[in-house]
């Protein structure tokens, strides 16, 4: 027997329970279909913990260099991945159980633990049992970790991004197939936790989608802290045996104690229902929307990872806002009017907003940049950090900001500013005459906003 809502909500990542809310709060009975645990990617086996190991590696590695800031440490520096990862769990733990508190205090949510899947445009079927019908539904599925078919390699155990948070121990040596933003965070926090880490890139550089002067930095920072990169590397089997694991490459043999592969995401569309609904996919398996993250059926949306527009936390919420914008508060808000902008949280960490440089030389504008080095903010030789630059790009016509990488002592954060001016539509001369604090990093970007030329 069909049970009747007036939406459905499928998925609890990062938009999901946010639309259900204010859905339920506007009088809707709505049912939000989960089946593992609350927040998705982010709060289980992304940002939250990943970012949690990245303080725990962090306090090593200072540890470890105290004495250049003339602190002396009695004794060796250890690490207890026990207690590391307690700690992850437990700031895990709190982010779920405010969730849980959260939809559970809400009236007109009924919480349904399963997977769905589509039997018709309008209804889904919870684990072969429960049968759901809404005037809308929402899909929220995420995505997960790809696996490569690398002849060997289901022989043995091997870690992706999301089974490497279970260890309670320190591997000897960490092999990390791929270059990109979550091999690299965690081939930082594994060097810093203790392990000997190497990373295995097919690719000529790391990041290689990102700006060539970015990948090289990056790379030199890691091999500086002992982890070993190897590029232009294609794996073409594996090898287990007697609890090691080898790598065996185009370019030689890599034997280590464990494997990581991170490779890349895919959306969880394979086992959706989604010929049963109608939904359009592309080539990659991702949900079609249009510019409000409307499908092709009507009264279905897709939101978060699985509409392949962001594979962000922040991209994600901003999906809920877009569709509970234009449903519920009589707004016009669309994914065009969304910046790209995200982070990659190695330390020190990088800033992303707009265009790269590539980018930047496609789009026929006449292109003016700005960069400067790390070792020219007073903040970052203070903490003696210099690693990184200020890189922003300006079109020469119109004066508009274009794009930006910080690289470097609280990038991460400094980014937004350059982002508040581009959401503006200002001209960079607001941030380039702009009075900031000393000494901060952000004083430096109207410095490298006085200093532009022409891209070559």
């Amino acid at each position: 027997m069909k049970e009747e809502f007036d939406s459905i909500v499928v998925g609890a990542g990062q938009a999901g329970p946010f639309l259900a809310v204010r859905l339920a709060e506007a009088g809707e009975r709505v049912a939000l279909v989960e089946k593992r645990a609350l927040g998705g990617t982010c709060v289980n086996d992304g940002c939250t913990p990943t970012k949690t190991l990245v303080a725990s590696a962090r306090a090593a590695w200072l540890a470890r260099n105290a004495a250049a800031y003339g602190v002396d440490i009695g004794g060796p520096i250890t690490v207890d991945m026990k207690r590391v990862k307690a700690r992850m769990d437990a700031v895990v733990g709190e982010s779920r159980t405010s969730l849980e508190t959260w939809i559970g205090g809400t009236k007109g949510i009924e919480l349904v633990k399963g997977h769905a899947r589509f039997e018709g445009p309008h209804t889904v079927r919870v684990d072969g049992g429960r049968l759901l019908t809404g005037k809308r539904v929402f899909v929220n599925v995420g995505a997960h970790p790809v696996v490569p078919q690398l002849p060997g390699l289901e022989s043995g155990p091997y870690l992706t991004s999301t089974s490497i948070l279970e260890l309670d121990h320190l591997p000897e040596h960490l092999i990390v197939l791929g270059g990109g933003y979550i091999s690299l965070e965690l081939a930082q926090i594994y060097r810093r936790l203790g392990a000997e880490v190497t990373v295995v890139e097919p690719g000529p550089r790391l990041l290689s989608r990102d700006d060539a002067d970015v990948s090289q930095e990056i790379r030199t920072f890691l091999e500086l802290e002992g982890v070993k990169v190897r590029v232009s590397t294609k794996a073409t089997s594996v090898e287990h045996a007697g609890g090691r694991v080898a790598l065996l490459t185009e370019q030689g043999r890599i034997e280590g104690s464990h494997l990581l592969v991170a490779t890349g995401r895919a959306p969880n569309t394979g086992d959706l229902g989604a010929e049963a609904a109608g939904l359009a996919l592309d080539a990659r398996g991702y949900i079609v929307v249009d510019d409000q993250l409307r499908t092709n059926v009507p009264d279905v949306w897709a939101l978060g990872d699985c509409n392949g527009h962001g594979a962000f936390t922040h991209t994600s919420y901003n999906d809920f806002e877009i569709v509970a914008a234009n449903l519920l508060d009589g707004d016009t808000r669309r994914l065009g009017d969304r910046l790209p902008i995200f982070g990659l949280y190695t330390d020190p960490p990088l800033g992303r907003v707009g265009m790269t440089e590539a980018e930047a030389r496609k789009s026929g504008r006449r292109v003016l940049v700005g960069k400067r080095p790390m070792t020219r903010v007073a903040r970052a030789r203070e903490r003696g950090e210099t690693h990184g630059f200020i890189k922003i790009l300006v079109d020469g016509d119109t004066k508009e900001i274009l794009g930006a990488a910080i690289l470097g002592v609280e990038g991460d954060e400094v980014v937004h500013s350059l982002a508040t001016v581009m959401y503006a539509k200002a001209p960079y001369t607001v941030l380039s005459r702009a009075v900031l604090a000393h000494p901060t990093v952000s004083e430096l970007v109207p410095t490298t906003l006085q200093s532009l030329v022409p891209l070559t």
